[in-house]
């Protein structure tokens, strides 16, 4: 990779995330190349108005690349661009770096480094936060987790859709520290449910909970966004329930793998599952109130 010209980028995975993070790198003048979604034949076009090539495999994307960056669901998905039929693994070379965003578990993402590091392929984990508003803006918060070399070979890469970055570790550090984020952010998601439920059936006006809590050290902006279901606002918090139950199964497997107890962790996974199970999964994670009225017999929302 040429430190004094922009690294040419592939991305797979242009999504509610991805879309806005392939927008930035190619309006901040990388080369792009990003997978066409067979699915959706047209998404992407506004990418190649903005000088973006499509692709129709994960290798094509490889070839056409010195930096991948897959911003896909989850480890299996990962796992299938990476060393499935016409994967990245296919075109591997010495010097190709994967960037992998997406949250996953941390036993799979140690051994895909040391299958591509056997392939001559730096495998580095940056997964992200904040929401597709903030892709759009190029606003997102990323966790790396990787050398310091390889930090400063992609920094140019990620300040292109990133506002904040932060050097979390070695290699694998990134998607540990995603995994616990996310559980506290869920673990806080559940909890405001269950206390909106405890008012309700115990004869309080829920709202009173939400200005004392506004006033402390209890408020966040995690709880604001759940608050807004009193009113009937649920797209507070944008992350897909199933999506969040499947961000802490990853995480109580990551403690159990220490092992570490998880009380807590368990709790609000099955508080998740509990809620998926209901039907609600496709839907955001403020439905974990609705899950919460359903239990209780109670009415939380107008």
């Amino acid at each position: 990779m040429n430190p004094t010209t922009h690294p040419r980028v592939g991305l797979i995975g242009i999504g509610l995330m991805g879309h806005g993070m392939a927008k930035n790198i190619a309006e901040k003048g990388f080369p792009l190349t990003f997978l066409r979604r067979r699915s959706m034949p047209d998404a992407g076009n506004d990418l190649v108005t903005l000088g973006g090539k499509a692709a129709a495999t994960p290798r094509e994307i490889a070839v056409a690349s010195d930096v991948v960056i897959l911003c896909v669901t989850g480890s299996p998905d990962v796992e299938s661009v990476c060393f499935g039929a016409n994967g990245i693994a296919e075109a591997a070379r010495a010097g190709l770096i994967v960037v992998d965003t997406s949250t996953a578990e941390p036993t799979s993402t140690a051994t895909l480094r040391e299958r591509f590091a056997a392939l001559g392929v730096e495998f580095v984990d940056a997964p992200l936060a904040r929401t597709p508003v903030e892709a759009e803006l190029g606003k997102l918060n990323t966790m790396v987790g990787a050398t310091d070399d390889s930090f400063a070979k992609i920094e140019p890469v990620l300040k292109a859709y990133c506002e904040n970055i932060f050097h979390v570790g070695p290699p694998g550090a990134g998607h540990k520290v995603k995994l616990m984020n996310n559980f506290i952010a869920q673990a806080i998601c559940a909890a405001t449910a269950e206390a909106f439920a405890a008012a309700v059936k115990s004869g309080v006006d829920p709202k009173q909970l939400v200005r004392v809590v506004s006033a402390g050290g209890v408020n966040s902006g995690l709880f604001q966004a759940m608050a807004k279901t009193l009113d009937g606002d649920m797209g507070g918090v944008k992350f897909q329930l199933d999506n969040a139950r499947k961000d802490l199964r990853y995480y109580t497997h990551f403690t159990e793998s220490m092992p570490l107890t998880s009380w807590m962790g368990e709790a609000v996974h099955q508080t998740l599952v509990q809620a998926c199970a209901m039907g609600l999964g496709d839907g955001l994670v403020a439905e974990l109130v609705t899950a919460a009225e359903r239990v209780n017999g109670v009415k939380i929302t107008p």
